[in-house]
């Protein structure tokens, strides 16, 4: 199992615990900024009575450590959460074995807001759905598709309501929004807005960094651009921070299309009060989850995986069970 430093626990947690019900040993390979969460769990299966040599941690680069464990011949499945670019490096590794592998990679979820929607549940669903933990989440709704006839008036909302996101330390309580991972990723958010800015996005709110306590923290403004296109870049590529790009559309067939304009296919929501139309555009939709009137919704007994350059395989529900299991045929001639 390797994981990224987004949800060390939680994305650890969705591979650890159906492997050992499956009856299966497990290595786990956490990110290499966060590996302390991994340490600790071994601790505490050590604690537990867990047998030795059950569950194990290995610590390191992703490109050495993670990668000799895809190579050795003595591993039997890779589960993998992290960046389409490094989960295809594991799939050329793996050939090497024929090695089972289940990817959850990146993301550019489609968020579509149609006119008959609840306003206020959108608003909320939509801040919820990018700025939740900056927006480092594989499934972030950072693409905003609006209804034409609703554009000028969610936008207002939208904007109205980021002015009073409080950006800060997140240990303090009304803190809504703290600081990204690491000064390489802030670098990389802020190099993804000015393109946006280059590209002729126009920003209404945001577009830079956040200036907090000393300014020395990896702290970056919660960032809206407006008149977005599906060929600019911050419309094609995973940003990974809290940075929305808006697109309109104005019917549902051109919403559904611009949705799926997109190598990803990981997750996506629909807004509106038209129980017929939700489920057309959810069948529509080219995605491993789709929300209807809610985001970032997830249950232990609900499949979550990707389609296209988003992975696949699905983690929890019996589904989660079944990438850990081998299907075997034993005939038994009694007579």
């Amino acid at each position: 199992a390797i994981v990224p430093w987004n949800f060390p626990f939680l994305l650890s947690s969705w591979k650890i615990a159906p492997a050992l019900a499956a009856g299966n040993t497990v290595v786990l390979k956490p990110a290499s900024l966060t590996p302390l969460t991994a340490l600790k769990f071994a601790e505490l299966c050590q604690e537990a009575g867990l047998p030795e040599g059950v569950f194990n941690v290995v610590t390191g680069p992703g490109g050495k450590a993670g990668m000799a464990l895809v190579r050795d011949p003595r591993v039997d499945k890779v589960a993998f959460t992290g960046s389409t670019e490094v989960g295809k490096k594991i799939m050329r590794e793996a050939a090497g074995t024929l090695k089972r592998l289940s990817l959850e990679l990146g993301g550019k979820s489609p968020n579509i807001v149609f006119a008959d929607a609840d306003m206020e549940a959108a608003v909320k669903g939509t801040m919820t759905g990018i700025f939740y933990n900056k927006g480092e989440v594989c499934a972030a709704g950072s693409r905003l598709f609006l209804e034409e006839k609703v554009h000028a008036e969610f936008m207002s909302k939208l904007t109205e309501r980021v002015k009073g996101l409080k950006v800060g330390d997140p240990m303090d309580k009304a803190t809504r929004m703290g600081p990204v991972v690491s000064k390489q990723q802030m670098e990389t958010v802020l190099s993804y807005i000015e393109s946006g800015k280059k590209e002729g996005a126009r920003l209404v709110a945001g577009g830079g960094r956040a200036n907090i306590g000393t300014g020395k923290g990896f702290f970056i403004e919660p960032t809206i651009f407006d008149g977005v296109s599906n060929k600019m870049k911050i419309a094609r590529e995973e940003i990974f921070g809290p940075v929305l790009s808006v697109i309109s559309f104005k019917s549902i067939e051109e919403g559904i299309a611009e949705g799926n304009a997109t190598t990803y296919g990981l997750a996506a929501a629909v807004w509106t009060r038209d129980v017929a139309k939700a489920l057309r555009a959810a069948r529509a939709i080219r995605a491993g989850t789709v929300w209807v009137n809610a985001y970032n919704l997830f249950d232990a007994a609900l499949p979550f995986g990707g389609f296209k350059e988003s992975g696949f395989g699905r983690e929890m529900g019996s589904a989660g069970l079944d990438l850990y299991t081998e299907v075997k045929s034993v005939w038994v001639d009694l007579t």
